[in-house]
């Protein structure tokens, strides 16, 4: 744990913060329908033409239900016509590899995937996916599932600030005017600051390299007792290098917490992230916008220090993972040390060499607080406590920072639960904001929050035990179970990261990952956003009661502390004996010196 690690940690949160308020500034006027940017001469016509050729009265707003509805139409809509144009994508033009359509389990978990902002990919995006499927497909949807996220905190955040109202803006106007002034523009300067960097950006076919030194062909082995017969294989001397439109599909993906990377590798690739100031501006894009929103919340609700408040909770529960991750792999596996195959420098296993142990551990936890999914490193070759942090930071909700928009209503549904306890302790009816915290909010928090646990925790108790959930699994053990649990907690998360040790997609052709994790998708998303709308609808319509003595202040210390501990609760509560039984059990195996 070096000087200069330490300061690349300081750097990262002090431009994030320096960040926060402009980004919030410029979110406050893009989910204004009356809003003013610098961007109007030259959108605003395109957003008139969108609105006539929708057939959308921008002036009328939705109530909750309505708004809800809007939701779950553009979202079936934007399944189905991914799922339609990945079954046929090998009729379809920008196919220069001439890849084959993906199998209907695939497609289906594919389309699911990116519609609900999740990414998890069951594939190697250069080896299945078109450039039209990349493009079309898979892209478009890493923009609108961004904008769709972004629209509905901005109208829970609206139902916290408006008060006897009944409704909460214009989802049609919401997720056009974040889309044209937020998304595009900034994806297509990111866009083209990455290929400054080195990430391609072409329509070519595959190149072919022939290799400076072959690898050798391995001889079959013959089946012996209970040793099964192994194919030999032939020797290599060529590679195939990828090519494609990458550095547009990349900006988006980050900006938006998609993380879907256009090859398998992600963002240890070279090509999808070459240098490390692209490495640096990448995890600062994952959390800019979804930072922003907190300062949003402030200025919306006219209280600032509240804001900033929620800010420093997710900041404080964000390093306190980082510190843990980097502690963890920066001491490196005790067994490895016991062989003499250890880095001098802690545990290098499945990280790049050019980013190393710290930024590894850093772009891991940014990216699953995040809810974002792009990896720069394998989480499956972590060390054991490593490998819980990021798994935690998924369970804790995708709160800490969160996806775009994900994040902010996550973390306001425990403000929610946070001001009720304060109201139990001090004997007097809960209030958030001058908003009375009444029987049907606090249930409809506890029911955004439950259908993710069950979700998480049913889904893996049932691969655990089954035939097709043992037979995806590349390791034994507790460090099998982390794998499973992981898959259904990344798909629940709407995160898209693996431990990239399960095998999702088998040859075979069993489409029970498949499906499972795409339900598990469905649910992390769609199960969350109805009672969280239902949420928004009753504090809308409520009134705002003047502070009194006894109200409970939602910014400061105590606050903070109270926010905190009922995060942490809900999380330990949840999923600690699920934990113990996975990461914690390894990581006492592992200072054992037993290998399983």
């Amino acid at each position: 744990m070096h000087s200069n690690d330490w300061l690349q940690l300081a750097l990262f949160i002090g431009v994030l913060a320096l960040l926060t308020k402009p980004i919030g500034i410029y979110l406050t006027k893009v989910l204004d329908p009356a809003g003013k940017t610098w961007l109007d001469l030259v959108i605003r016509p395109f957003e008139k033409i969108t609105y006539r050729m929708m057939g959308v009265d921008p002036t009328q707003e939705h109530g909750w239900k309505g708004y809800t509805f809007a939701i779950l139409l553009f979202s079936a809509v934007g399944v189905l016509f991914t799922y339609a144009i990945l079954r046929l994508q090998n009729v379809l033009p920008l196919n220069p590899q001439g890849l084959p359509a993906l199998s209907p389990a695939l497609a289906f978990n594919t389309a699911v995937s990116f519609t609900t902002n999740t990414n998890w990919q069951s594939y190697g995006g250069e080896s299945t996916m078109s450039y039209f499927s990349q493009m079309v497909a898979l892209a478009i949807h890493n923009f609108t599932s961004a904008a769709v996220g972004i629209s509905i905190a901005a109208a829970l955040v609206r139902g916290v600030a408006r008060h006897s109202a009944t409704t909460l803006g214009n989802f049609w106007v919401d997720v056009i005017r974040v889309t044209y002034y937020l998304l595009l523009p900034i994806s297509l300067i990111f866009a083209v600051f990455l290929v400054s960097q080195g990430t391609i950006q072409n329509f070519r076919a595959y190149d072919t390299a022939t290799l400076v030194e072959v690898i050798p062909e391995v001889p079959a082995v013959p089946a012996q007792g209970d040793v099964a017969a192994v194919d030999a294989v032939p020797a290599v001397t060529t590679q195939t290098i990828v090519q494609g439109p990458m550095a547009s599909q990349s900006a988006i993906k980050m900006l938006g917490t998609n993380g879907g990377g256009y090859t398998n590798a992600n963002s240890a690739h070279p090509f999808e992230n070459p240098t490390p100031l692209s490495n640096f501006i990448q995890m600062l894009s994952i959390f800019a916008i979804g930072s922003g929103l907190t300062w949003y919340l402030g200025k919306s609700t006219k209280n600032q220090a509240h804001g900033w408040s929620v800010w420093a909770v997710m900041m404080i529960l964000f390093t306190s993972g980082v510190l843990t991750c980097w502690w963890a792999e920066a001491h490196g596996n005790p067994i490895h040390q016991a062989l003499g195959i250890a880095s001098a420098d802690g545990n290098m296993e499945g990280k790049e060499v050019r980013f190393g142990i710290f930024n590894s551990s850093l772009f891991a936890t940014i990216t699953t607080a995040a809810s974002c999914g792009a990896v720069n490193s394998m989480h499956d070759s972590f060390t054991a406590i490593g490998g819980l942090v990021p798994l935690f930071m998924i369970e804790l909700g995708e709160v800490v920072i969160g996806g775009v928009g994900a994040g902010l209503y996550g973390m306001l549904v425990f403000v929610v639960l946070a001001v009720f306890i304060a109201g139990l302790m001090v004997g007097r009816t809960p209030e958030y904001l001058g908003k009375k915290i009444e029987a049907f909010d606090v249930k409809m928090s506890m029911l955004a929050l439950l259908v993710l646990t069950a979700s998480i925790l049913g889904f893996t108790a049932w691969a655990a035990v089954s035939t097709w959930g043992q037979a995806g699994l590349n390791n034994a053990g507790p460090h099998g179970f982390s794998e499973i649990l992981y898959a259904y907690s990344s798909a629940t998360g709407n995160n898209g990261s693996a431990f990239a040790g399960l095998t999702a997609n088998p040859t075979s052709g069993d489409p029970h990952y498949n499906v499972t994790l795409a339900i598990a998708m469905l649910i992390g998303r769609f199960l969350m956003i109805v009672p969280i709308m239902a949420l928004a609808g009753s504090l809308v319509k409520k009134k705002i009661s003047p502070p009194s003595a006894g109200t409970f202040p939602v910014s400061g210390m105590t606050f903070g502390i109270l926010l905190i501990g009922t995060v942490l609760l809900v999380g330990a509560l949840n999923f600690l004996p699920a934990l113990a039984l996975g990461p914690i059990v390894e990581h006492f195996l592992m200072l054992k010196g037993q290998l399983f």
